[in-house]
């Protein structure tokens, strides 16, 4: 058997982590390592045309699977582009290795061709960062980057010279069984028993959710129906937590709606599970407030607590239900319930008026289309902006769906790239970008990885000709809206020309067809619905909270632009409150 090179022994060691592709832009200092994949037989690679395409679609992937996923830049300006998916990848808790493939050894330090130093740039995007400059660091550095990111949920990043990559590898190197899946995280009986008189002697209890609720489902409807709780959530817990849910009050912070905010402040204990929630703004400074987490650090960086849980909310819930004591007064439960009812009568309005037959077209007509005709078990990327605002408000979850966003990182851009990462993790699972004319414009050139692959993606392009979001901002900020219109072009031509499917709506009357008519493609396709760009509404009082943060409940929304389904679902728990 020939001996290995550094780059082979680099790869098998990716495919042993279950890695199953390596997605990059070829090129110098890399080429040893693209060779090695090409006689790999496990693993494949991925030609993306921008490399942040590809540190993206690798943070997807990880969200999908939950495993380990990988990407790669070749030395200086193609490894420093993968910095912005990186850095999404790892405010999300994504597994990711990116190889950052460095000039040759001989010449860092001396201002070389394309230097960069890669063990600085990607310091405050990764768990670890370190150089192989010599083929004794191998096999065990690479082990000790894949554990950090699969152990701490996050990336990390190996940087290698290419002159480094083709020498030969040790012959004697240590290998040892690779750590792959991550352990739960129990909190002790003291924090147990704490919590537990803290959830008894409160009258009026709320629960607060974000993405570490994730595989807790039954749990948190257990302990919530148990102790007569409204439970929130923070955009990212809304795919996990809102589906099935009869305490349901809605999403707080910036794109809320509902009674979340109310529920939040009108308890008297607040309990946050596994969210790291950033807007301080819209939490209570006058109630008791418990923090459930995974993260050590995250724990209480957001509000002042009164305790400090650190543990998965699964395993703590388990711990936590059986102990505490069933409580039947629900008249807080339920005037929550009422109230986020009614809040929600109050903003559909928006929606409904006149929908069908206005031009251009309600953009949340069309996200409530979309979210009627899209596969109970399809995988929504949405774009940073107004369309978070439609996803949050549109989108049903229910248990199987996923929905994937720069939720943490808030980059323009994200909603194409990661759509290619989560198709490829499946071919046969419906896959939809939800993308912004801006956000699509500033990667469109991966639109050709979709044509290169045949990857089934489907492009809902919101096309308002404008930066949404930002113009937003500027009104509630008292500015002129300025820089924020854009000149588009016939997307859909566009993607025809490409050799994928493409078609242009400008009637509402043709959003559903051509909808279901792209989704009935096999390959890849583009639906350009042109939008109405003036589908914000503000309220007639600015009041100087919204100015700083938008707003600070949901009776004060600067969005006023419908919630699709979710009324629905809210008058439905309504049922669960006796009536006199």
């Amino acid at each position: 058997m020939a001996k290995q090179n550094v780059a082979e022994q680099f790869v098998d060691i990716l495919a042993r982590a279950g890695v199953k592709r390596l997605y990059g832009v070829v090129g110098d200092s890399l080429n040893p390592v693209v060779d090695a994949v090409r006689r790999n037989p496990s693993i494949d690679w991925i030609h993306v045309r921008h490399e942040e395409t590809a540190a993206f679609a690798a943070g997807a992937e990880a969200q999908v699977t939950g495993s380990l996923a990988a990407c790669a830049g070749s030395c200086g300006p193609g490894n420093l582009h993968l910095i912005n998916g990186l850095y999404d990848a790892h405010r999300s808790m994504a597994p990711v290795l990116a190889l950052a493939s460095h000039i040759p050894s001989s010449e860092i330090g001396l201002g070389y061709f394309q230097e960069t130093h890669p063990e600085l740039l990607f310091q405050e995007c990764s768990h670890y960062n370190e150089m192989i400059s010599n083929p004794e660091q191998m096999p065990r550095l690479l082990q000790t980057a894949i554990q950090h990111a699969i152990g701490r949920g996050g990336v990390s990043v190996v940087s290698m010279p290419g002159d480094v990559a083709s020498k030969a590898a040790p012959e004697k190197s240590i290998e040892h069984a690779l750590v792959t899946e991550r352990p739960t995280v129990r909190p002790g009986d003291d924090e147990i028993d704490q919590l537990c008189r803290m959830v008894d002697e409160a009258k009026r209890v709320t629960l607060f959710c974000g993405s570490g609720t994730a595989g807790a489902h039954p749990e948190v409807m257990e302990f919530a129906g148990k102790i007569k709780s409204p439970v929130g959530h923070a955009l990212r817990g809304k795919e996990w937590i809102q589906y099935d849910n009869p305490y349901d009050v809605g999403m707080s912070g910036l794109l809320g709606y509902g009674a979340a905010y109310e529920a939040t402040h009108e308890c008297d204990l607040l309990i946050l599970l596994g969210t790291d929630f950033p807007y301080n703004a819209f939490l209570p400074d006058d109630v008791k407030i418990v923090q459930v987490d995974v993260r050590p650090e995250r724990l209480g960086r957001r509000s002042k607590l009164d305790l400090a849980v650190w543990g998965d909310v699964r395993e703590t819930l388990r711990c936590l239900t059986p102990r505490v004591k069933p409580k039947t007064d629900r008249k807080f439960l339920d005037r929550m319930l009422k109230k986020h009812a009614n809040a929600l009568e109050g903003v559909v309005k928006a929606y409904t008026r006149k929908v069908e037959k206005h031009t251009p077209i309600h953009p949340e007509y069309v996200a409530s289309v979309l979210d009627e005709v899209a596969d109970p078990e399809a995988v929504f990327t949405v774009d940073t902006g107004m369309n978070n605002v439609w996803a949050a408000r549109y989108l049903t979850p229910n248990g199987k769906r996923r929905v994937i966003g720069s939720f943490s990182h808030g980059s323009m851009a994200n909603a194409l790239p990661q759509a290619i990462g989560a198709q490829f993790t499946d071919r046969g699972r419906q896959v939809v970008a939800m993308s912004g004319d801006g956000g699509f414009s500033m990667l469109m050139g991966d639109f050709l990885t979709l044509v290169q692959y045949d990857l089934p993606v489907k492009v809902v392009l919101f096309n308002n000709s404008s930066l949404g979001m930002v113009e937003l901002e500027m009104l509630v900020a008292g500015l002129p809206s300025y820089g924020t219109t854009n000149k588009n072009p016939d997307f859909a031509a566009i993607a025809r020309a490409a050799g994928a499917y493409g078609v242009r709506v400008e009637k509402p009357k043709q959003v559903q067809g051509a909808l279901k008519d792209a989704f009935k493609h096999k390959g890849p396709a583009l639906v350009d619905v042109v939008t109405d760009p003036n589908a914000l509404s503000i309220p007639p009082k600015i009041s100087a909270d919204m100015v700083t943060g938008f707003a600070l409940s949901a009776s004060k929304i600067v969005l006023d632009g419908g919630v699709g389904r979710m009324l629905q679902m809210a008058r439905s728990n309504l049922r669960n409150v006796p009536r006199p």
